[in-house]
């Protein structure tokens, strides 16, 4: 689980910003909203992240992505950039570093992995954990001269100098040490165990993509029970009968090996003519059916012919299976995208309700009816993107106002809708000159 997490020159992100899962002494809801991985440390398993568009609530999902990213896809030339933009609307941010800090747990540890990177390379590398007082895993500065990352092992990590020699040997400078590990043939708990930690981070789900190959996937390979997911979408109000799966395989057009071939190594036309060999050398379309009942008649209409927010909930359905079965932590942008607002609280209610994993749920909304209902949420576990005069984000909580402009009393939905949290859009009047505008 995420403890806190911090970014700085990353996207609209130009000063530290740091999204903190700790929770506070409130027990409000607290059955339903925290988990104590270890005694003592409370944490929330829901965030919730409002803000006016272009504020930057996407930047924070994807600044997490990001680290996953390079993390779990490490580059394999040391000639690739990493793909990120630094915060563009300065003189000098552009040529300064990205940083992030990670404080998280996993199997009951607990780690703080720091990150200094640019374009070119990862500049300053630390993972430490605490067993229980803080000790560093390794640290790792990189040679930017000479292209090399130089890498030292913590005092209390067994098979030191084995351990160094084969992460410096598979770490490129663009590399994370965590990156290498990964592409290397060795073995230590307490890499494995932060490594995990990432792999457990699902993908970014943003708004337009689609997750029902996902699903059919865990479906097949027995993760996802088709009964469960029926059952969560006719608990949804989905009037349905039944599901239905069917796999095409499709052939490729004439001529596309040859382009194929064209683009790849060695060891891709190798790969092709294995899949040949084995009759796998084709597209697979899934396709997902809807059975209804009317009035006696039974009818079968493909996924594609339901309503968006019916796609839209069938992705979710499947995302909301992996988090409620398993730990993991799931981002989600948008959510409310195709969704009716009371399906969009069915969802979240069903998470919080019945989530004992060690799973979390960190997503971005503008649907601001859940901030009429206090029933619904802690006030540590929303969260307010908003531009400053640096056109630079800053990310803060709820929980961050005192008392003057947040009681117990107090209408959180009127007080956000009045601009006294932030994270609105600063309009103007609704006239336009149109003669100024010829």
């Amino acid at each position: 689980m995420i403890i806190n997490f911090s970014v700085r020159n990353f996207g609209s992100i130009k000063e530290k910003q740091t999204l903190s899962f700790l929770a506070n002494k409130s027990d409000h809801l607290e059955d339903y909203y925290i988990i104590e991985p270890i005694k003592g440390l409370r944490l929330n398993k829901l965030a919730l992240i409002y803000g006016a568009n272009a504020s930057g609530k996407t930047t924070v999902l994807k600044a997490l992505d990001f680290l996953k990213d390079i993390i779990t896809e490490p580059l394999e030339k040391k000639t690739e950039k990493l793909n990120y933009e630094p915060f563009l609307f300065d003189q000098e941010m552009p040529f300064q570093n990205c940083f992030f800090e990670l404080e998280f747990i996993k199997n009951g540890l607990r780690y703080f992995y720091e990150l200094e990177l640019n374009k070119n390379c990862i500049v300053f590398e630390r993972l430490s954990n605490y067993n229980p007082n803080k000790a560093i895993v390794f640290e790792r500065v990189t040679d930017e001269l000479k292209e090399i990352a130089h890498i030292k092992i913590g005092s209390k990590i067994k098979n030191k100098a084995f351990l160094k020699r084969n992460l410096e040997i598979h770490t490129l400078w663009n590399n994370t040490v965590l990156g290498g590990y990964l592409k290397s043939n060795i073995d230590n708990i307490e890499i494995d165990t932060a490594i995990d930690f990432f792999i457990s981070q699902s993908p970014l789900a943003e708004p337009n993509h689609s997750f029902r190959n996902f699903v059919y996937d865990l479906i097949k390979d027995s993760s996802l029970d088709i009964k469960f997911l029926i059952q969560l979408l006719k608990k949804a109000d989905f009037n349905f009968s039944n599901l239905y799966f069917k796999e095409q395989k499709i052939p490729y057009p004439n001529g596309f090996e040859n382009i194929l071939n064209e683009n790849l190594t060695d060891e891709g036309k190798k790969l092709v003519e294995s899949l040949k060999s084995k009759g796998e050398f084709h597209r697979i379309n899934i396709e997902i059916n809807f059975e209804h009942k009317v009035n006696g008649y039974n009818y079968i209409l493909p996924l594609e012919s339901e309503s968006l927010g019916t796609q839209k909930y069938f992705d979710l359905a499947g995302l909301l299976y992996v988090i409620l079965r398993n730990d993991r932590i799931l981002l989600i942008d948008e959510i409310e995208s195709s969704l009716h607002p009371d399906l969009l609280k069915y969802f979240l209610l069903t998470y919080i309700a019945n989530s004992k994993q060690a799973s979390q749920l960190i997503i971005t909304t503008h649907n601001r009816e859940i901030l009429a209902d206090k029933d619904l949420f802690r006030n540590d576990a929303i969260w307010f993107t908003d531009k400053n005069e640096d056109s630079a984000t800053e990310l803060y909580s709820l929980a961050d106002f005192d008392s003057s402009v947040v009681r117990d009393t107090t209408n959180v939905l009127n007080t956000y809708k009045s601009g006294k949290l932030g994270g609105v859009p600063n309009l103007g009047d609704y006239y336009i000159d149109l003669d100024d505008a010829e």
